[in-house]
C-alpha cells in the first residue's frame, strides 16, 4: 500500500534533502507536521473583488479541518480577474487568459513543492475552471471548494444584483430612469462577499464542479457568508484524508459520464455559454474526448427547467432555500437524467450521496415540472453554417424566439458597438456583428455583457441579434451567438461581413449563415488582409500565440503535435 505522503516524503524523508527539511522548519512546521501528508490549499483570494475577498478566510477554515485529520495544510495563493468589474474595458481581455494562468500556477507550486493532495478555493468565473484544470493535470487526490454566491441587494423594495446595474445603464441611456436611480442601485446591488448571484458563469461552473463530483454536496448552493459554507470548509479535511487513503484521484471522478452530468445540469439550470468553453478544456486536461457535438446531442434531449436569472426570476440564494443543488440533482436522478454511478470526492457515488438528501421543497416554483419545461430542449445550441464552419455557441431560451433574420451592423470591436448603442444607431431587426474579439484577435476573447445589457436596458433585447467571435457573460440573455469559429483574426468568414449583409440564424436547424453566394465570399477573401495584433508584448501577446480556438476550449498547454495519452503518475 502506498504511503499517504507519497509525494511530500521526497522532501521530508529523503536523507539527501536536509535543506528541504530545514526550510520547512523555517516556515514554522514541526517534526510532527513533516510526518503528515502535505495538502496544498490554493486560494484565489484577493481584496479587490467581492467574489474573492473572503476566500482566504475560507482557506483558514479548511486548514483547521485538515489539521484535525492529521494533515498538514499549506495555503498558497493564485490570481483572479473580476469579469464584472472589467466588463466593457480592455481589462476583460485578461479574464480568459487568467484561467490558464491559475491552472499553471497551481500546477507549478503543487508539483514543485511535492504536495500529496490539493484543495482549491475558488470564487469568480475563471477561478473555478482554472482550479479544475489544474486538479485534472496533477491527478492527485483533490477537491474544489466554491466560495459561494453573494446575497442579493434591495433597492426600492425589489431584489437587485450585479446584472441589474448593467441593464439599468441601458435604461438610463433610454431615459427611463434617473441618474439618482442608477447611482442608488449601484450602491446596494452587491451587499457583501460572494460571487454574482444568478446562474451566471461562476454559479454555472460551481454547479458543474458539484455535478461532476469534484465538490462536496451543497458546495455550489451554500451562500458565501452562510454558516453552511463555513461548516463545509471544516469537512474538507475528512474528505481529503479519505481520498488519500483510498487513492481516489480526479481521473477516477472526471469521466465521460460525469462530464455529461455537468452538461445536463448546465442545460437544466440555464447555465452560461462559458460552460462549453471550460468543459472542453477540463475534459482535455482529464484526457476525456469531448467535442461541441456532445453538447448539442445532450441539448437535444435535455429540457430547460430552472427559472433562474439572467433570463428568469430567481438567484442561487433561492436554490439554497428550496433545498440546494443536491435536491435538484436528486429529482433529476430519479427522472433518469443523471448517471448515478459516477464516483465523487466523498468516496461515494452520486446516487449514494443523493440517497440521503431531502427532496426538493420548491415553494417558489423555481423548477418547472418535467412535462411543462420552459423549453423542451436545451438553451445552449451549437450552430454551424457558412459563418461558423467550425461551430458557434448560441444561448437561446425560447423567450426570444428560435429564428432571426436581419441586417448586419458590423463592428470591429465591442467598444465601437457600445458607442453605436449609446448613439441610438442600433435599430430593431439589426444583427449586431462584433468581430476581432476572439481568443487570438481580442486577444483573450472578452465578454460582450456591456453591449448586450445596454441593448436590453434600451428595450431592444428582443428585437436584435448579436453575433461575435468573442464570448458572452453568463449574465447575458437575448438572441446571442458567440464563440464563432474560425475567428475573424485568423480569417474566419465573420471577417468578410459588411454592414448591410443579410444574416440568418435558425437554431431549430442549428444554422448560422450570411445570405451571400460562395463566389462572393471567395472574392471578399481575396481582398481581405489580417489586422495587426493589438499587443506586441506581455501576457496577451503570449496568449494570442499559444491559444487554441474556442472550438477546442481555448487551451494553451498543448502543442498541436503532441497530446498526452494518460494521467500523470
Amino acid at each position: 500500500m502506498q504511503p499517504l505522503n507519497r509525494y511530500s516524503r521526497t522532501l521530508t524523508e529523503d536523507p539527501s534533502q536536509p535543506s528541504s527539511r530545514a526550510m520547512l522548519h523555517g516556515a514554522g512546521l514541526t517534526p510532527a507536521d513533516l510526518k503528515n501528508p502535505f495538502v496544498g490549499v490554493a486560494s484565489a483570494g484577493w481584496e479587490g473583488n467581492p467574489c474573492n475577498s473572503h476566500l482566504n478566510q475560507l482557506a483558514t477554515y479548511i486548514k483547521e479541518g485538515l489539521t484535525s485529520q492529521s494533515l498538514t495544510g499549506l495555503i498558497f495563493n493564485t490570481i483572479g480577474v473580476s469579469d464584472a468589474m472589467t466588463m466593457g474595458t480592455t481589462g476583460m481581455r485578461y479574464s480568459l487568459p487568467s484561467r490558464d494562468l491559475i491552472a499553471d500556477s497551481i500546477e507549478t507550486i503543487a508539483s514543485g513543492q511535492w504536495y500529496d493532495a490539493l484543495v482549491t478555493v475558488m470564487g469568480c468565473d475563471k477561478n473555478l475552471p482554472g482550479g479544475l484544470i489544474a486538479m485534472c493535470r496533477l491527478n492527485r487526490p483533490s477537491l474544489l471548494v466554491y466560495g459561494g454566491s453573494m446575497y442579493s441587494g434591495m433597492y426600492q423594495g425589489k431584489k437587485v444584483n450585479i446584472l441589474t446595474t448593467l441593464e439599468a445603464y441601458g435604461a438610463r441611456l433610454a431615459n427611463t430612469i434617473t441618474d439618482d436611480d442608477l447611482s442608488g442601485l449601484v450602491r446596494v446591488a452587491c451587499p457583501g462577499a460572494g460571487s454574482c448571484g444568478g446562474m451566471y458563469t461562476a454559479n454555472t461552473m460551481s454547479t458543474v464542479a458539484e455535478a461532476m463530483g469534484m465538490s462536496l454536496p451543497y458546495s455550489s448552493s451554500n451562500p458565501a457568508l452562510s454558516d453552511e459554507k463555513k461548516q463545509e470548509c471544516y469537512r474538507v479535511g475528512h474528505s481529503i484524508r479519505h481520498l488519500l487513503r483510498e487513492d481516489i484521484r480526479p481521473s477516477d471522478i472526471v469521466t465521460r459520464e460525469s462530464l455529461e452530468n455537468a452538461i445536463i445540469m448546465t442545460m437544466i439550470l440555464g447555465g452560461s455559454t462559458n460552460a462549453v468553453l471550460h468543459l472542453l478544456a477540463i475534459a482535455r486536461a482529464a484526457n476525456v474526448d469531448l467535442t461541441l457535438d456532445d453538447f448539442q446531442r445532450i441539448s437535444d434531449k435535455t429540457p430547460l427547467l430552472a427559472d433562474l436569472k439572467p433570463s428568469g426570476r430567481y438567484l442561487m440564494e433561492d436554490v439554497h432555500t428550496i433545498g440546494g443543488t443536491p435536491a435538484i440533482m436528486k429529482q433529476l436522478l430519479e427522472a433518469g437524467y443523471l448517471h448515478g454511478n459516477c464516483l465523487t470526492v466523498t468516496g461515494k457515488t452520486l446516487a449514494e450521496n443523493l440517497a440521503t438528501v431531502p427532496p426538493l421543497n420548491d415553494t417558489l416554483s423555481l423548477m418547472m415540472p418535467l412535462d411543462k419545461p420552459l423549453k423542451a430542449t436545451g438553451h445552449l445550441q451549437i450552430l454551424y453554417g457558412n459563418l461558423a464552419p467550425e461551430g458557434s455557441v448560441a444561448k437561446i431560451t425560447g423567450k426570444e424566439g428560435e429564428y432571426f433574420e436581419g441586417t448586419a451592423r458590423v463592428f470591429d470591436s465591442e467598444a465601437d458597438a457600445v458607442l453605436a448603442v449609446q448613439a441610438s444607431h442600433i435599430q430593431p431587426g439589426d444583427v449586431v456583428v462584433i468581430r476581432y474579439e476572439g481568443p487570438r484577435g481580442g486577444p483573450g476573447m472578452p465578454e460582450m455583457l456591456k453591449v448586450t445589457s445596454a441593448l436590453t436596458g434600451a428595450g431592444l433585447g428582443n428585437d436584435v441579434a448579436i453575433i461575435t467571435d468573442g464570448r458572452f457573460s453568463g449574465g447575458t440573455h437575448g438572441f446571442v451567438i458567440g464563440h464563432i469559429t474560425p475567428e475573424a483574426f485568423t480569417g474566419g468568414p465573420i471577417a468578410l461581413l459588411r454592414t448591410g449583409d443579410q444574416i440568418r440564424v435558425d437554431s431549430r436547424a442549428n444554422r448560422i449563415d450570411v445570405l451571400l453566394t460562395t463566389d462572393e465570399l471567395v472574392n471578399r477573401r481575396l481582398i481581405w488582409t489580417p489586422p495587426p495584433p493589438r499587443y506586441d508584448r506581455g501576457v496577451l501577446l503570449k496568449y494570442s500565440l499559444t491559444v487554441s480556438s474556442a472550438a477546442q476550449g481555448c487551451v494553451t498547454d498543448e502543442a498541436e503535435w503532441f497530446h498526452p495519452h494518460s494521467p500523470s503518475a
